[in-house]
């Protein structure tokens, strides 16, 4: 979170009592999250017709909205994971708009979602993977790394795969990605450790175990 918890909860109540000043700031505080999980989750194809940053604006006229249906809520959600949700509601929006058909999606391999959710594909998660690594000299080399984190990625069980797009992707907290799966916080956790195991292996052959999921 952007601002320090005293802070945030001070923000949030004056929200909550209506101050649009308070509302707009708590929108932004969570602009940069909400970015990087458009970036992440956005459909290839659609890159070329739609910039995350009209998701992302759409999103946040959505939540202004809805913010007093939101405050209305005596079991309401965390803050963020609410806008995260709207977020995600828009994306997958304007994928069935500019392509026609919504692509397989985790929702429908997670059971532990109740809505569809914009999958990351595994291409797009060894893209992010490799970008945060250092970059081989040659590009031969570079492609193998690519073909072996996907194939990595892919190897996951679906909730393992989603615990670590949450945890290392969207960089989320263990109690956001227990909330977003439904999971208790040692559940989400033990996921975690799961996904981490099954990757070790296969990136180990090509030495980025250590090089990223360790230094983390």
């Amino acid at each position: 979170m952007d601002a320090d918890r005293d802070g945030f909860d001070e923000l949030l109540k004056l929200a909550s009592g209506g101050c649009s000043n308070a509302r707009s700031d708590l929108l932004a505080a969570f602009r940069g999250r909400i970015r990087k999980m458009v970036d992440l989750r956005m459909d290839r194809r659609l890159q070329s017709r739609v910039d995350a940053s009209d998701v992302l604006q759409e999103a946040t006229l959505e939540a202004h909205k809805r913010m007093d249906e939101y405050f209305a809520q005596s079991d309401r959600m965390d803050f963020f994971l609410w806008l995260r949700w709207i977020a995600n509601d828009k994306l997958i929006d304007a994928q069935r708009h500019h392509l026609g058909t919504q692509k397989r999606n985790i929702g429908q391999e997670v059971s532990l979602y109740a809505r569809p959710v914009a999958e990351a594909t595994s291409y797009v998660l060894a893209e992010h993977l490799l970008g945060r690594l250092q970059h081989p000299s040659e590009a031969i080399r570079a492609a193998e790394i690519q073909v072996a984190l996907e194939k990595a990625i892919n190897s996951l069980e679906p909730v393992d795969r989603e615990v670590l797009v949450l945890r290392h992707f969207e960089e989320l907290s263990n109690r956001e990605t227990a909330e977003v799966l439904g999971l208790k916080k040692s559940g989400a956790s033990k996921r975690y450790v799961s996904a981490l195991a099954s990757l070790k292996d296969v990136l180990e052959e090509v030495q980025l175990f250590s090089e990223y999921f360790e230094s983390k």
